[in-house]
């Protein structure tokens, strides 16, 4: 994780206190799938305790982690982008408590304030490039001949 993608570093304090007016507290059992790869991406949330691992389909394994989420971290990025399908499933690897959101309701508030959708765009686009790398890597240490996904 980096600093910039934790919801309180890459949103201004009267954005975040806006996003967190349509915020509900929800529990997960460890164990407990998220969501799915391929369904519809309708909510999203921010970690408060507990992990949740990120994890990706592959046919004929069992689905593989490439990243573990903690902490202020957003799990999912998905409901930002047309057609709002998750390109991960996601599992909480403890009990976890989070913060969850209503994306179609984040999605209307970002359009109704340019600036608050800017800002957003901004942390879940910083988001999405850091799972890529961490993915890219995760896989390579997985399937690559000899790991080792960090290039030379």
């Amino acid at each position: 994780m980096t600093s910039a993608t934790t919801m309180t570093t890459a949103l201004g304090p009267a954005h975040r206190e806006r996003l967190m007016r349509l915020a509900r507290e929800v529990t997960f059992d460890a164990g407990a799938r998220l969501f799915e790869e391929g369904r519809q991406a309708d909510r999203f949330w921010i970690v408060r305790t507990g992990t949740v691992a990120l994890d990706l389909y592959v046919p004929g394994r069992r689905p593989a982690v490439v990243e573990t989420l903690g902490h202020g971290e957003l799990v999912g990025w998905s409901w930002h982008f047309p057609p709002y399908v998750w390109h991960l499933g996601a599992e909480a690897m403890s009990p976890v408590r989070a913060w969850e959101f209503d994306a179609g309701a984040v999605r209307t508030l970002c359009g109704d304030d340019a600036e608050f959708g800017r800002a957003t765009a901004v942390w879940v686009g910083r988001v999405v490039a850091q799972r890529l790398r961490a993915s890219r890597v995760r896989l390579l240490d997985l399937y690559a001949p000899y790991g080792g996904g960090v290039p030379a």
